[in-house]
């Protein structure tokens, strides 16, 4: 079980007049219209729910592999990754009712990452490469049909496993859905540097 992908939200019905959205630390992100939806084109940074209730951090492996809390934490707990990649959580900080997102947005459910990609192209064909932050300048070579045609401007933030192990710096984005599909699975969607298919798991 993987637990800790990076969030990605999303508003209904496109962005306009929106072009920022600001979360309960103050942290802006800007706002893009893909088709019907309106996804922002930054990674999550929160440190609190909506209702102000912080988000624990996190940095031992053991500590995080046996929470039943939300917590998130920085890529090899290094806040410097902050500013670039955004943070990590667990699923127990997306599923929590109070909200991870700013007022009046959600982490996107499965079906509404299906139609973010069917409109991309071909559902999981080419959306990758569509969604993926084009260049070598935070992806290793060679990004694979990266062009940002989108304006997601995914980037390879990594995860951190059920286990507490940091891995895919570089190489992979993954991104919650709200969806889960059993007590121990969730969706996600995942970019990743060898291809421009989006995979879906």
């Amino acid at each position: 079980k993987k637990t800790d992908h990076i969030v990605a939200t999303q508003l209904p019905g496109g962005c306009e007049p929106l072009t920022t959205v600001t979360d309960i630390d103050g942290n802006v992100y800007s706002v893009v219209t893909i088709g019907s939806q309106c996804w922002m084109g930054e990674n999550l940074k929160t440190s609190k729910y909506r209702d102000g209730s912080a988000i624990s951090e996190v940095t031992d492996a053991t500590e995080w592999k046996n929470l039943l809390t939300g917590a998130f934490c920085y890529y090899d707990n290094d806040n410097a990754h902050d500013a670039t990649y955004g943070k990590l959580y667990n699923w127990h900080a997306i599923s929590d009712s109070r909200g991870i997102c700013p007022d009046g947005w959600h982490v996107p459910h499965d079906n509404e990452m299906q139609v973010l990609m069917r409109f991309l192209g071909s559902a999981d064909d080419v959306s990758g490469g569509r969604m993926k932050e084009a260049g070598t300048e935070h992806w290793l070579t060679p990004n694979a049909g990266a062009s940002n045609s989108s304006g997601f401007t995914g980037l390879p933030g990594g995860m951190r496993f059920q286990e507490g192990q940091f891995d895919h710096l570089g190489t992979n984005g993954l991104f919650w859905s709200s969806r889960q599909d059993s007590e121990s699975l969730a969706f996600y969607i995942n970019l990743t540097y060898n291809s421009e298919v989006t995979h879906r798991t």
